[in-house]
């Protein structure tokens, strides 16, 4: 999974459990891809392939829930930081 969006890669590169997530899709992806060239499939493989893909889905789904938590921290932050500081 690549992409340019700049919290991804920095959450690739300072998140443990983010990359390891990125770690299994992309070994998912890569065995579906693999799977889905085969032009003739046993009932087994198109069975894996299908509870591949859902673990897949499932993976993305997590790391967009990071990636969400993650901006919207940012942007709590940012939010405080732009609040005027009471002055007692």
């Amino acid at each position: 999974m690549r992409s340019s969006d700049p919290l991804r890669e920095s959450l690739l590169e300072q998140d443990e459990e983010f990359r390891q997530l990125s770690v299994q899709h992309e070994e998912l992806d890569n065995r579906i891809d693999d799977l889905s060239r085969q032009p003739y499939r046993t009932n087994a493989e198109e069975l894996e392939e299908a509870t591949l893909k859902k673990r897949k889905l499932q993976l993305k789904d997590q790391m967009e829930l990071m990636i969400r938590r993650h901006h919207e921290l940012s942007d709590r932050h940012s939010a405080a930081a732009m609040q005027p500081h009471a002055r007692s």
